[in-house]
């Protein structure tokens, strides 16, 4: 695809010309927003801009919107709530790749063993 069709197929799909071009950065940026580190966020944004397509991030992000109203700390996302809205989604990949990235970035850790 022409990057001039690429742009223009990202703008009626997100509305904002800086999804399409970094969405790894765009996601990254949202978690920096809501307090994780910033090596912690950017590895999530390029683990899950590799492994879901567009669609299933918009998802995420509406779940996450969704989440967020009306909480009475929407300046913080524990690695559980960021967990919990992926298992929103209706699409079993995502809150499989949301776990994997959390898990493979440091987010959060296997539980200890019996």
């Amino acid at each position: 695809m022409r990057p001039s069709v690429a742009a223009a197929l990202c703008l009626a799909l997100l509305g904002a010309t800086s999804a399409c071009v970094d969405p790894s950065a765009r996601i990254a940026s949202s978690l920096e927003g809501y307090g994780f580190a910033p090596d912690q966020s950017t590895c999530v944004g390029e683990h899950l801009e590799k492994n879901l397509s567009l669609g299933q991030l918009q998802q995420l992000g509406r779940a996450a919107r969704a989440a967020r109203e009306g909480d009475t700390t929407p300046g913080r996302l524990t690695a559980g709530d960021f967990i919990r809205v992926a298992g929103q989604v209706k699409d079993p990949k995502v809150p499989l790749e949301v776990a994997r990235a959390a898990a493979g970035c440091g987010i959060v850790t296997a539980p200890p063993a019996l």
